[in-house]
């Protein structure tokens, strides 16, 4: 007797043949002689439903006691049912309690919000929604290492602990157990921010690296799109420069973008049926063409939208100023209506790394901005002069102890490089249009949250 997965019915269903299946009870009702279950096993999110006779049915009067979460077996025959909502059915000969959910089990058969979703975190992967985002980040996960790997990449393991803040942001976690870390490492020990120096490092002698992990950030940010630990997709590459990043990124974009709409169309028709847009944004990733603005322009046309009398929040529009995310989607939505690169910004809003143009105003760094977001993307091509960065360092009041050997790089044989960061949980957010971060990672870590 065959034991298959129930994503296996749906996919070649093994009509009238004797199968058996395991899964958990999504619901459980009893007509009297006849019931049935509705059960699923984690291989896809479409549930089956088991008939389950007490005429003809072994173990018919033990599960009818199962309750939602029960973990149960079923043996029977795979039908067509054209009247039920899915397609198939499993006809029991045989039903089997294998271990019964106890009477408080939370998720019961009825809408949950997403905040009290969020308080059961270790519960939330069994409903419809939360399976299909995990469905989503795993495959997603899965093509972007495909990604690079297919395209001569070398994936680079960048260090969890570390003595820098490579953003420069002061938003570090230190680590202290009992006494300070740095009687353990003879310095100051953080969590990582980004593995973005390490990665750099590794570019100058692979050519192409990526580091693929997680990232902390110590913000007292209570808003949707801020979590104190997330992963980040951080690619470098030697020998290239900025407009040459683009291009990469718009390819990276376009092509893991089109994998997931293939493989896991039964989870966006999922989220597609309470919001139509989504497949909208999706299209507009894959097919639309990426428009390249520099960001004096960009601050020619918010000014010109001023005077014309168009409400921003901030009207103070200026050269120097950090773009708001009201700003970054006015230029994406009503000018372009497509994503779009911004690039060569101002160096007193970017990091130290980036490298100063020819005017010694701007450096060549990038943010791509997509429609109902704004920039998702932020990548640059780094500073390759010693003294230059040096002087960038010694400007912004940076520590050299811990990055001496970072700026060394540039004396060794560091012609070029340039690369780019991008949030994976924000990436999944964008997809799906998911309201709030906490929802597009298993176990969200906020501050004055850290239940699991």
């Amino acid at each position: 007797m065959k034991t298959i997965e129930i994503k296996e019915i749906f996919e070649s269903p093994h009509q009238s043949s004797l199968v058996t299946i395991k899964g958990w009870v999504k619901s459980n009702r009893d007509s009297g002689k006849i019931a049935f279950l509705e059960i699923n096993d984690g291989t896809t999110i479409n549930n089956i439903q088991v008939v389950y006779k007490k005429l003809t049915t072994t173990g018919f009067d033990t599960v009818i006691s199962a309750r939602t979460g029960s973990a149960v077996l079923a043996v029977g025959e795979i039908k067509t049912n054209n009247k039920a909502e899915q397609k198939y059915e499993l006809v029991a000969k045989e039903v089997k309690l294998l271990k019964q959910a106890h009477e408080d089990y939370p998720l019961q058969k009825k809408q949950h919000s997403l905040e009290f979703l969020r308080d059961h975190a270790h519960l939330r992967a069994r409903t419809t929604t939360f399976a299909s985002i995990m469905r989503v980040r795993s495959r997603l996960a899965y093509i972007i290492h495909k990604f690079f790997q297919d395209n001569g990449f070398i994936w680079v393991a960048s260090p969890i602990i570390t003595s820098n803040d490579a953003e420069g942001a002061g938003e570090n976690f230190e680590l202290i157990n009992g006494t300070p870390s740095k009687t353990f490492f003879d310095k100051t020990a953080k969590l990582t921010v980004s593995g973005q120096l390490n990665a750099e490092a590794y570019a100058q002698a692979f050519s192409q690296v990526y580091t693929f992990g997680p990232t902390f950030r110590a913000e007292y940010s209570h808003t949707n799109r801020h979590i104190a630990e997330f992963w980040m997709i951080e690619p470098e590459i030697a020998f290239i420069d900025l407009n040459q990043l683009m291009l990469v990124i718009e390819t990276f974009i376009k092509t893991i973008v089109k994998d997931i709409t293939k493989q896991c169309n039964d989870e966006i028709n999922f989220f597609t049926k309470n919001n139509p847009e989504i497949q909208q944004r999706l299209n507009t990733l894959i097919k639309d063409k990426f428009n390249k603005v520099e960001y004096q322009e960009v601050i020619n046309l918010l000014q010109t939208a001023v005077k014309k009398d168009h409400k921003f929040e901030n009207n103070d529009i200026h050269f120097g100023m950090d773009l708001a995310s009201e700003h970054e989607r006015y230029i994406c939505e009503k000018i372009y209506n497509s994503p779009v690169f911004i690039f060569n910004y101002p160096k007193e809003i970017k990091a130290f790394y980036m490298k100063v143009n020819s005017d010694n105003k701007t450096v060549a760094a990038c943010d791509l901005l997509v429609p109902g977001v704004g920039e998702i993307i932020g990548g640059s091509q780094r500073e390759d002069d010693y003294d230059t960065l040096l002087n960038r360092c010694q400007e912004l009041h940076i520590d050299l102890k811990n990055i001496q050997w970072y700026l060394d790089l540039r004396k060794y044989g560091y012609h070029s490089s340039a690369g780019f960061g991008l949030g994976f949980e924000r990436l999944l957010m964008y997809l799906l249009n998911l309201d709030n971060i906490r929802d597009a990672i298993p176990f969200p870590r906020s501050p004055g949250s850290l239940k699991f």
